[in-house]
């Protein structure tokens, strides 16, 4: 027997129980057997079927007769196996739990499970996506939303958009018919963005200890839209000056000629009856023809974006904001007064790196202008602990000396 860290108690098992009879009931539609998924879409058709009938009985509910009346047009061999499992699953029982129980009600869960399966062969999980993040906006703007839940709900979101990248990635890089098959994924890629964005601004706005938590999502949502804006161009390209996407592209014809066999290649030209063709262009002017040719300019990767936070573009500009007035701010502000003061202290105040590397930075910056008086004076000292951040730290002094160098 397998070795647990934790007691199994009788209220466990039964939470345990019902997640999987929730699962059982929600994918009963594409259960073939106890443990395979159907291959034939009749399958799912029949499960459909009598959804409708169930819906339309009411209270009157559905007994077996009725059920084979209403999938008449179907085998009775696929009939019986369909409703074998859809009641082994729990998606079709009997309306009260007794012997000889005639009447037969469905389950809530598998209709909602189907529907859901249906809209994700429509668009590949885009109509999904625009709900969870209209219902995860309104969750984070709800006044009795903690900020664990708004946590969790932007780990969850960043989750998805890492992955939903990642995909795009790897179909940008793969054929292009399975580009093309995977098109309705690219469609509502903007307003996805702009949802997920206002979402972000929400959850950073009530809570600004959340910054972190909002770096990564802001990370996962640019990952996401530069993923979808390659994708969509090489589909574009693939069109070629029609945009008629309903075309083969030239990846097709390629592989055909590569893999048919030489009948099925030679049956193209039956009833044919041709002379073989005598040239009519000079081979150099071939040659020539083809050097001159216009080549297509190869698509400049985009550069990484950084993962610090970013505000946007500033409305207006300021000459003076990132130069010799913001240091002399920054430094005055970690001197307090002071003439010098301990560099690992003041990189260590705020008890985090991202803010301990914005003013080693700025420090820096002061240090190495010439027309600043703040100077740091490194000493050998080094402070390792990894349970610290930061981990490393190297000893110095911010000091202010009588003028510019």
């Amino acid at each position: 027997m397998p070795e647990t860290n934790h007691e199994i108690t009788l209220d466990s098992a039964l939470t345990e129980e019902a997640v999987l009879s929730t699962y059982r009931r929600m994918f009963a539609a594409l259960a073939r057997d106890s443990g395979a998924v159907v291959d034939d879409p009749a399958l799912v058709d029949i499960a459909e079927t009598l959804f409708a009938a169930f819906a339309e009985a009411g209270e009157e509910w559905l007994t077996h007769e009725q059920m084979r009346h209403v999938c008449r047009a179907y085998p009775l061999d696929r009939f019986e196996n369909r409703l074998r499992v859809l009641r082994g699953l729990g998606a079709i029982r009997e309306v009260f739990p007794k012997p000889n129980q005639l009447r037969y009600r469905a389950s809530f869960t598998s209709v909602v499970g189907l529907m859901f399966i249906r809209r994700m062969m429509d668009d590949g999980g885009q109509s999904e996506m625009h709900r969870l993040l209209a219902l995860e906006d309104l969750n984070v703007a709800d006044p009795a939303t903690t900020m664990e839940e708004a946590r969790t709900s932007a780990q969850n979101l960043s989750r998805a958009f890492r992955l939903w990248a990642l995909e795009l990635i790897t179909l940008t890089g793969g054929t292009i018919e399975e580009l093309r098959e995977q098109a309705p994924k690219l469609w509502g890629t903007e307003e996805i963005t702009r949802r997920a964005q206002s979402l972000h601004d929400t959850v950073l706005n009530r809570w600004p200890d959340l910054d972190r938590t909002c770096t990564e999502l802001r990370a996962a949502i640019y990952a996401y839209s530069d993923a979808s804006r390659r994708a969509a161009g090489r589909l574009a390209d693939s069109a070629g000056t029609t945009r008629n996407l309903t075309l083969l592209p030239a990846e097709t014809w390629r592989t055909f000629a590569q893999t048919a066999s030489k009948e099925r290649l030679a049956a193209v030209l039956d009833g044919f009856v041709f002379d073989a063709p005598a040239p009519w262009h000079d081979p150099a002017a071939i040659v020539r023809a083809v050097d001159e040719s216009p080549r297509p300019v190869p698509a400049q990767p985009t550069p990484p974006r950084s993962a610090l936070p970013d505000p946007g573009p500033a409305d207006t500009y300021a000459p003076g904001t990132d130069g010799l007035d913001r240091l002399t701010s920054v430094a005055e502000t970690a001197l307090a007064g002071r003439s010098s003061a301990r560099l690992e202290q003041l990189l260590t105040a705020d008890g985090e790196w991202v803010s301990a590397r914005r003013l080693l930075a700025d420090l820096v910056a002061a240090d190495l202008r010439p027309d600043s008086p703040y100077r740091l004076r490194w000493s050998d000292g080094l402070t390792a602990d990894p349970a610290a951040e930061p981990a490393w730290l190297s000893h110095g002094r911010l000091e202010r000396t009588g003028g510019g160098d």
